[in-house]
């Protein structure tokens, strides 16, 4: 889980990862679907090398999580966590936003399973429904490109420990930045599965999503009560 950004686009001094939601920040909400299930064996946060706020969290006492400093970009703070996954080169790894608090777990069940037809990897994604608009610097449009083949990548994002290893060291040695591990692995020829997402997966950019995603758990949790309470 890369963690080691500073969330300036959030317009707050504290990063967007601890801001509060729903009792809990939101980087441990971001892990809360993983720490729960078993098949998970090792989480690697990869954060800031002056993060004073990690280890102050509950979460941060799990026997399997460990921290690593990250770097400048996310494809650096990817690639050092990476390094510190125990296991082979064949062994599954997801890689997930810290400010991603609301994937479900039928998302991840969704992911885990494509690793049975897709051994390029897969991301959850959602295919596009708005028009699309090409604009100039000047915010005009410039032209309607179609939407048919256009999906929105989410996380997590799952491939082998020394496919995804591989990708990033190939970009980091041809000077490129990925914005994504899909990205990095589509440049080595790989084509990754698109695993259809939640809509609710959103990711805090800007404050009006932290509102959306306390709306979104608050009537998870709802629900959840009203489906333990028909019991």
């Amino acid at each position: 889980m890369p963690a080691a950004g500073s969330g300036a686009r959030f317009g707050q001094t504290v990063p967007k990862q601890y801001m509060t939601l729903a009792g809990r920040t939101v980087i441990e909400w971001a892990l809360a679907q993983f720490m729960r299930d078993p098949r998970c064996v090792q989480i690697v946060v990869a954060l800031a090398a002056d993060d004073q706020r990690f280890g102050a969290l509950p979460v941060s006492c799990d026997a399997r999580l460990v921290t690593v400093a990250g770097g400048a970009q996310r494809a650096d703070s990817v690639a050092a966590a990476l390094a510190a996954v125990e296991g082979e080169d064949e062994d599954w790894v997801l890689v997930h936003d810290a400010a991603r608090p609301c994937v479900t777990s039928q998302e991840v069940e969704a992911l885990l399973r494509s690793a049975e037809t897709s051994p390029a990897g897969a991301l959850l994604a959602l295919p596009l429904t708005d028009t699309i608009k090409r604009a100039t610097a000047e915010r005009r449009v410039m032209e309607t490109p179609s939407r048919e083949s256009l999906w929105r990548a989410l996380t997590p994002q799952m491939f082998t420990r020394g496919m995804l290893r591989a990708a990033l060291d190939s970009s980091r040695a041809q000077g490129r930045i990925p914005t994504d591990e899909a990205q990095a692995v589509e440049w080595m020829g790989a084509a990754p599965l698109l695993v259809p997402g939640n809509p609710q997966n959103l990711k805090v950019t800007e404050a009006a999503d932290l509102a959306l995603a306390e709306s979104i758990l608050g009537s998870r949790a709802t629900a959840a009560a009203t489906t333990g309470a028909g019991h």
